[in-house]
């Protein structure tokens, strides 16, 4: 198995979510998955927050967080990853886009790649449009520099209007405990 210190690793910054069934369990299950992947490191992971559902708003509020990784995955085989995570836990619950979902990942930054294919676009194009992306991010980096636009997450986090359709409420420590413990 590699060791970190001897592959060429790149920073990624993920957003995840769930809001169906257990959600603190499903986000810690696929934070246990991403771990336990050879090629991927977790080196940061955000608060934990109540956010308000986007685009289809009929449906259960979501728990959601941002996770810093390295990886020496390329960005389209880490999206890879993501989506194999993704069909594995919703087998029965993402009936349509944006709709309810046990977890949903993301890859918000690769680095400072900039990049638009049939399959991703990085930077993630909406996530200047999300307060539940861009407060879990500032607590990770709120200095990290969106490589198009050149505003730092936190000048985005700022920029937003937060009224309830942007609600982001942090959950205290105990009711994320499953995931650490």
């Amino acid at each position: 198995m590699n060791s970190p210190d001897s592959l060429s690793l790149t920073p990624a910054f993920l957003s995840i979510g769930a809001n169906v069934g257990n959600k603190i369990a499903n986000l810690g299950l696929a934070i246990s998955r991403l771990g336990g992947t050879e090629g991927i490191f977790i080196e940061a992971l955000s608060k934990f927050y109540k956010t308000a559902p986007q685009n289809y708003t009929d449906q259960e509020w979501f728990v959601n967080a941002a996770i810093k990784i390295n990886t020496a995955y390329s960005p389209e085989k880490l999206l890879g990853v993501l989506q194999a995570i993704e069909k594995e836990q919703n087998m029965d619950s993402k009936p349509f886009r944006f709709g309810p979902r046990r977890i949903d990942l993301d890859i918000i930054f690769y680095g400072q790649r900039v990049m638009d294919t049939a399959t991703l676009v990085l930077p993630h194009p909406r996530m200047h449009e999300r307060a539940f992306v861009l407060k879990p991010l500032c607590d990770i980096d709120k200095n990290l520099v969106h490589p198009v636009n050149g505003l730092t997450v936190g000048e985005l986090f700022e920029q937003m209007k937060t009224n309830e359709s942007q609600a982001v409420i942090a959950l205290a420590k105990e009711e994320t405990r499953e995931i650490f413990y």
